[in-house]
């Protein structure tokens, strides 16, 4: 990345007329791009690297065009597309989702935060209409509408990433024939629009109250309702449904005054475009959380299946699509996409523990904090060899008592709690909120169990705080 940076510092002199005094990455989300602040003694700038050469171009020229059309998106100040490189006018750090989340120990929005939004419809509709006309969308990437190549990408996505990661049982061509059914109920749509494809609060900056918005180089041709959704239904921002529904007939009514669209017929479309959305951001989830392990992505996911919930309970899922229908209700059932906790409920320090195998492989830790300790007891006797606690696990009496009754056992739990106590200690007097500690052994039975067990009451004689203890293999046995 030096080299990298060394590019950015010279198309920042280039367009500045000065040298940069600091160069400060911006931390990533969701994205594989890389961001840069630049900062002169005059001027900064943000300074983006991305390989996708294709992307790169769709951006510039969506960016170019918006410009023109009156749009509010940021300037761009110069680019070295042979470079992977360009530069942007700097809009600061706000974002409406930012302003949320400190607004969020209140019942309700303030009137601000509503105004925010409202005035984020209506550039929307600029940008679906407006933005629409005359733009050239054989540059928009990675296809030029949302047809039914892109509804498959999405739905695939969801199945690989989340269905087969999650361990969600399924019928494949019950439910690819779901998919190509799908796919046609969603084509049925009017799609002669300019679609953002990813418009939600993370991408709209906040400026003395203007607001700007960011990250459409995936938008193509496509359907009215879609980004409606992406705003309305933000995972993390969990709206209520009386705002969602306040803010679509705010929308409905502004578009009504500078389009023909009907109101019943964009909403007859509409809950089919919550679900492909839901599912395409569960795919999302489940790709960036499950396969490139960044569990943070994960904390989102009851939020995803509350939105969720709420098109069951309402009869909002085709009744033509059976095999979705049973995937979804699957989803909801399922008992380890509950645990995940996307809001702490308690400022005590929670720690969880986990027996686990080593053939299985050590527990994710979903907090976001990258995990904690990890005791291998695979060196203490294991009760497992012998035949009459083959069938026992660490919960029954007799491996209880084998292993208690061993001295190195009784060693070994002795210095965990002197290194575990510390830890909390600290944890506690800092106001962190969680911390992982994990015991494994060769079958995740036996041992491992036992130990965890032996830590979890420690710790709760011990400290006030809440623990909670998993025993990973025996859950699966259940």
């Amino acid at each position: 990345m030096k080299q990298v940076e060394k590019q950015i510092k010279q198309l920042y002199k280039d367009w500045a007329k000065e040298n940069s005094l600091t160069v400060t990455p911006i931390a990533q989300s969701g994205s594989n791009r890389k961001y840069f602040r630049i900062a002169g003694k005059e001027r900064t700038a943000i300074g983006v690297f991305n390989l996708d050469k294709r992307e790169n171009k769709a951006f510039i020229s969506l960016t170019n065009h918006f410009t023109k059309t009156g749009l509010s998106v940021p300037r761009l100040y110069r680019q070295k597309l042979n470079e992977n490189i360009y530069l942007l006018e700097d809009l600061g750090d706000t974002t409406l989702f930012s302003i949320i989340e400190k607004e969020k120990k209140n019942k309700t929005f303030s009137k601000r935060v509503v105004k925010l939004y409202e005035d984020t419809l209506t550039h929307l509709i600029r940008f679906q209409i407006d933005g629409g006309k005359g733009l050239d969308y054989s540059v928009c990437y990675p296809r030029p509408k949302f047809d039914k190549q892109s509804i498959l990408w999405d739905l695939n996505y969801f199945k690989y990433y989340f269905l087969r990661l999650a361990n969600i049982h399924f019928d494949e061509q019950k439910l690819e024939d779901d998919f190509n059914s799908f796919a046609k109920l969603l084509l049925s749509a009017d799609a002669k629009y300019f679609m953002y494809r990813d418009f939600q609060s993370r991408n709209i900056l906040v400026k003395d109250d203007q607001l700007y918005f960011i990250d459409y180089q995936g938008g193509r041709k496509g359907a009215l309702q879609y980004d409606v959704v992406s705003l309305l239904f933000q995972a993390k921002v969990n709206l209520s449904q009386g705002v969602r529904n306040e803010l679509l007939e705010f929308y409905l009514k502004n578009l009504n005054q500078t389009s023909n669209v009907k109101r019943q017929t964009f909403i007859n479309h509409y809950y089919n475009f919550v679900l492909i959305r839901l599912l395409q951001t569960l795919g999302a989830y489940g790709f960036r959380g499950y396969y490139e392990n960044k569990s943070h992505f994960l904390l989102s996911v009851p939020f995803a299946l509350k939105n969720l919930h709420g098109l069951v309970d309402n009869n909002n899922v085709p009744k033509k699509l059976p095999e979705l229908k049973n995937v979804i209700l699957s989803i909801l059932a399922n008992e380890e996409l509950q645990k995940f906790q996307s809001e702490s409920v308690t400022k005590k320090l929670k720690v969880t523990i986990n027996s686990f195998s080593y053939k299985e492989g050590i527990p994710k830790d979903f907090s976001g904090n990258g995990g904690g300790f990890v005791f291998d007891c695979r060196a203490l006797h294991n009760p497992g060899r012998y035949d009459k606690y083959k069938s026992q696990t660490g919960l029954d009496k007799d491996v209880i008592d084998f292993l208690k009754d061993r001295d190195e056992v009784n060693e070994f739990l002795r210095n965990i709690y002197s290194i575990v106590d510390k830890s909390v200690k600290n944890y506690s007097e800092r106001k962190f909120e969680d911390l992982m500690i994990n015991f494994g052994c060769t079958g995740g039975q036996h041992r491992s169990v036992f130990c965890a067990e032996n830590l979890a009451k420690h710790l709760k004689d011990k400290f006030d705080i809440t623990v909670k203890v998993t025993h990973t293999q025996l859950n699966k046995k259940v």
